[in-house]
């Protein structure tokens, strides 16, 4: 179950696709979530794997304890969650679908808070999918955080959010006596 904050946006994001399957970046207007936007993130697509911040909330940006424009996004998170994370963005692009994460961050002295993070497509002026609009929001209280930031996301579930089949794994290399057999 979404948190109502992550449905309403996701209600938004849903009224503002067109006949492409997502919205056009253009079409978005953050004044239409504006008691969210501290809470609200763009990525852009630079290529497979590659998703740089083009645009960050106050509140990620205290969060992490910095800046995040320009910065890679798939870096804030647990080297082993990235191949699973990368293959549900690139089948939410793919699919112009979005999708719901649960995870939770952890500071250096391992105090944690959980999130629920949004990320639904967005499509430039020729259709083409090359941003993801966000949203992070917090499920459990900051203040568990003992004011320190996050240095790493952990990643717990991801799903598309209108349900339907499960977020594809990703590829794993299989070898037999040395031979590639997958």
């Amino acid at each position: 179950m979404s948190h109502s904050n992550t449905a309403r946006m996701l209600g938004y994001w849903e009224g503002q696709r067109g006949q492409g399957g997502c919205p056009l970046r253009a079409n978005i207007d953050p004044a239409a979530f504006a008691e969210m936007v501290t809470q609200a993130f763009v990525i852009g697509r630079v290529g497979v794997g590659a998703y740089a911040f083009r645009l960050a909330g106050a509140l990620l940006e205290d969060l992490h304890g910095h800046a995040l424009a320009g910065s890679g996004f798939m870096s804030l998170w647990a080297p082993n969650d990235r191949p699973r994370l990368q293959a549900a963005i690139e089948a939410a692009v793919a699919r112009r679908r979005s999708l719901i994460a649960s995870a939770y961050g952890r500071s250096l002295s391992g105090a944690e808070a959980r999130l629920e993070i949004l990320l639904a497509p967005l499509a430039g002026r020729q259709g083409q999918v090359d941003r993801l609009l966000g949203l992070y929001q917090p499920t459990s209280p900051l203040v568990r955080l003992k004011g320190q930031r996050i240095e790493r996301l952990f990643l717990e579930q991801i799903a598309f959010a209108d349900g339907g089949e499960p977020v594809p794994a990703p590829l794993r290399l299989a070898t037999v006596d040395g031979q590639r057999i997958a």
